[in-house]
């Protein structure tokens, strides 16, 4: 699985790599230690295999999507701060083109999940380690992987209007993760989130 993505990797100098993504290299075994949504995993790089370390409460091997976006995030991620500037999908470079038809953001999903009821956001991004934001009637942020925020809100409907969902990024969210990859980490995001949801419920 993902056997370019292995190679490019492969390539890489181990101890920039694991500055630029902001993660935990290991000589033995090598591989890189990595956080991605509320699970540390270990990408070992001997045996190109990837999965949730033993302090972890999941023990599945990781799907093709958290793969994809570990591997894409350990080759892409730039040493860089945060620009403190919010966009949506369509401001990043690429997006106006990427993000429609089979690739939109899972917004209806959100919406679906929380527009009646804002408030369970907080509940089902609390395990997720999320911070409140003040935008719509409710708002959080969460880290993907180290150096991808993503900020969820959702707006509550009334007469007059139906509920909605909106998903915005760190503008320099596209210059760690290509957009396939970045659309893979929301997804992921989302799919927690909900699942969340449905667990307390």
């Amino acid at each position: 699985m993902h056997e370019k993505l292995w190679q490019q990797l492969e390539a890489l100098e181990r101890q920039k790599t694991s500055k630029r993504a902001v993660c935990k290299y290991l000589l033995d075994p090598e591989s890189y230690i990595i956080k991605l949504l509320n699970t540390d995993y270990q990408v070992n790089l001997t045996k190109k295999r990837i999965f949730a370390v033993k302090t972890s409460k999941k023990t599945e091997t990781p799907s093709f999507l958290e793969q994809l976006c570990l591997l894409s995030y350990l080759i892409n991620a730039k040493q860089l701060p945060l620009a403190e500037n919010l966009v949506n999908a369509k401001s990043l470079p690429g997006g106006v083109f990427f993000f429609r038809g089979s690739h939109i953001l899972p917004t209806d999903k959100l919406k679906k999940a929380f527009g009646e009821k804002p408030n369970l956001l907080y509940e089902s991004s609390a395990k997720l380690n999320a911070t409140k934001r003040n935008f719509g009637d409710a708002s959080v942020e969460l880290f993907v992987l180290p150096r991808i925020p993503l900020i969820f809100i959702i707006w509550a409907g009334d007469n007059e209007f139906e509920s909605r969902a909106s998903v915005l990024f760190d503008k320099t969210a596209s210059e760690h993760l290509p957009l396939d990859a970045l659309l893979a980490a929301v997804n992921l995001a989302v799919d927690a989130l909900i699942e969340n949801v449905e667990i307390n419920s």
